[in-house]
């Protein structure tokens, strides 16, 4: 995590302090990792269970709506009640959920503990909306940047660190691993974070109702969640069949060469302090536009250059960083709508995008089953070239 240090201090001060600001980013990072360390260990799972691509991969489906689930029901409630005390519980139901998924006797078990990890690892989407209440208003894409920086490290490494520990000790070993990494966040926020009082008095059924008032009111929004959920679609439906890829000819590698793959994507880390301060400075329309172009370029590499593994590495990087770059620009965008609702707007874009990334993990696997690689190279860039189309409309 030191590359998070390091984007924190490169920048001018923030309101929130340089302290505080590298525990969030670390604590996103590590809460949002449990939605994806299942992905690395799918050719695994598919082994140790006799079980289809199409099969396994309900998992990272499941996961995934779970997730979705819990940014629509849950994280709202960071506009309503006492932002630290919910951060809290939340990961105190999630150490839960991922200890059940480290003794699930069944595939079956499995996810339904994955189910559960996604629903509470949205504990996320609560730290991130706290970030930018405490940041000033001069700053806000920087620390959102370093905040999804940090969240961008945590999904990248999740499947390194699980790709290495499951073929050393099994996947059980990453959800006990994960579960202890949860407990040792949560006693750090217990001493860190301080107290924000809500910013709202409605109930809880007002409270989910507005997110549709917000949804009809805000056209800025409606175009950034389109724009983000396609590209997080193709984003997942990529990850998602990698595994697979990588186990059948010409590479016939492990879950270790997933894991150190997706290390090329930290890059796209230190991509978002930058895209967060160019949004600043410049506006977020440019960056969106920048970043989905670059994202059916990299599905255009790895469908033209199949079979490489320089390509593929190249694809990874520029991959990574238009993903992140764009969804930095298009969250500093639908943030600025309504600082006294940014709990419930995080909710629409979050739960929008990992809807795309649910809907990128199915209709990658059917088209990876049907088409192999190939049709996973299409899906993406077809997902990828409509964003595009949509972030100039």
């Amino acid at each position: 995590m030191n590359a998070i240090a390091e984007m924190i201090t490169t920048g001018p001060k923030s309101a929130i302090s340089d302290g505080l600001l590298a525990i969030l980013a670390i604590a996103a990072g590590l809460t949002v990792a449990n939605n994806y360390y299942n992905q690395a260990m799918l050719g695994l799972l598919a082994s140790e269970f006799q079980l289809s691509a199409g099969t396994v991969s309900l998992l990272p489906v499941l996961t995934q709506l779970g997730n979705v689930a819990g940014i629509l029901f849950l994280a709202p409630l960071g506009d309503r009640l006492e932002r630290r005390s919910l951060i809290l519980i939340t990961m105190a139901v999630l150490v839960v959920a991922l200890l059940v998924a480290a003794v699930a006797p069944s595939f079956a078990w499995l996810v339904i503990a994955g189910i559960g990890i996604g629903l509470f690892a949205t504990v996320t989407q609560q730290i991130v909306p706290l970030a930018v209440h405490l940041a000033s208003p001069s700053e806000r894409g920087r620390v959102l940047g370093i905040v999804t920086g940090g969240i961008l490290i945590g999904i990248v490494l999740a499947r390194t660190i699980s790709g290495i520990v499951s073929d050393l000790w099994g996947w059980q070993a990453v959800f006990w691993a994960a579960s202890g990494l949860m407990i040792t966040t949560a006693a750090v926020l217990t001493v860190t974070l301080p107290r924000v009082e809500p910013s709202t008095d409605l109930s809880y059924g007002r409270l989910l109702g507005s997110l549709w008032s917000l949804l009809r009111t805000h056209r800025v929004l409606r175009q950034a969640i389109t724009v983000q959920a396609l590209i997080f679609a193709a984003f997942i439906g990529f990850w998602s069949n990698l595994a697979l890829v990588f186990a059948a000819p010409p590479y016939r590698f492990g879950a270790t060469a997933v894991g150190l793959m997706a290390l090329v994507g930290v890059a796209g880390a230190l991509a978002a302090p930058l895209a967060g301060r160019f949004a600043d400075r410049r506006g977020p329309d440019t960056t969106v536009t920048i970043g989905t172009g670059l994202v059916v370029l990299a599905f255009a590499i790895f469908g033209l250059f199949q079979g490489s593994l320089v390509a593929m590495i190249i694809g990874v990087l520029i991959l990574d960083v238009a993903v992140q770059s764009s969804q930095v620009a298009n969250q500093a965008r639908v943030y600025a709508l309504d600082p006294d609702a940014r709990s419930r707007l995080n909710t629409i874009f979050m739960a929008t995008m990992i809807l795309g990334g649910a809907v990128g993990a199915g209709g990658g696997g059917l088209a990876y089953s049907a088409w192999g690689w190939s049709g996973t190279c299409i899906f993406g860039a077809a997902s990828a070239g409509l964003a595009l189309l949509m972030s100039r409309s």
